[in-house]
């Protein structure tokens, strides 16, 4: 009887479990148990009618009780460790659910906030707009000392707005006396004068580059330059003496060719 209500028991504890197939399997063992109980009731019954006939029926007929109450257990043991499982699966399958839901409803929470500081930001853009009449203008996006030196030499040499960048480069001179480009700017402020066809403004630009910075790069092209606004003002004298020098002092620059063709002419 006691294995009898152990198997009721275990009845119970299963229909707890929602059904699967794992559990129809363990319900159909168990409906085989309790059958096999039932056999071995009956024989328990008719070892204890015919206790007295004793000897070597009733001891077989016991043995083979206590084996099938063995093999009863074995089952159970096996039935009852696959219910362990199916309950350590669930609980599994649960926690990552539970831990599922709970990022989710952190995302979901912080979206939220994020929404909510959207709104107010806009909110209170909305609120300092000014009407159009009062509106600042948009202020230009500063230059780098490259950006401007770049963008002063493509209006003098591509786009002959010459008077433009050379404002542009008197700015960098006197924002970046340091700088590397430094002495090309001044170069190319004379040039621009040039360009301006202010030929005067031109040669005193010139000769600043020229007295400040003889070994530069930019000295031998601010006298060949120089020598060309001499030229151009009808002061043959100078434009000729200036050649003379350039190719005096600088005989293997690059202007040292236009200076002796020069010469020729003369």
């Amino acid at each position: 009887m006691r294995l009898l209500l152990v198997g009721l028991s275990f009845l119970l504890l299963v229909g707890c479990v929602p059904p699967s197939q794992n559990q129809l399997r363990m319900e159909n063992d168990l409906e085989q148990m309790k059958r096999r109980l039932a056999q071995l009731e009956v024989q328990k019954m008719e070892v204890s009618q015919s206790e007295k006939a004793g000897g070597d029926t009733q001891q077989r007929q016991i043995a083979e009780l206590m084996a099938g109450l063995d093999n009863l257990r074995v089952e159970f043991q096996s039935i009852n460790g696959r219910i362990d499982d199916l309950g350590r699966d669930n609980r599994a399958v649960t926690d990552e659910l539970q831990l599922i839901k709970d990022d989710m409803g952190l995302q979901l929470s912080s979206l939220s906030n994020r929404v909510v500081e959207l709104e107010q930001q806009t909110s209170n853009q909305t609120a300092m707009v000014q009407p159009p009449q009062q509106a600042e203008q948009k202020q230009p996006a500063v230059q780098t000392a490259e950006q401007l030196y770049q963008n002063a030499l493509e209006l003098i040499r591509n786009q002959k707005k010459f008077a433009e960048g050379r404002k542009m480069l008197e700015s960098f001179s006197k924002k970046y006396p340091e700088h590397d480009l430094y002495i090309n700017a001044l170069y190319w402020i004379g040039e621009a004068y040039y360009g301006e066809q202010k030929y005067e403004p031109a040669i005193l630009q010139f000769q600043d580059v020229i007295s400040k910075y003889p070994s530069n790069a930019k000295a031998p092209a601010a006298m060949l330059k120089q020598a060309l606004a001499f030229n151009a003002l009808g002061d043959g004298e100078n434009a000729r003496t200036t050649m003379q020098k350039l190719l005096e002092e600088y005989p293997d620059s690059p202007q040292a060719t236009p200076a002796k063709n020069y010469l020729k002419k003369e």
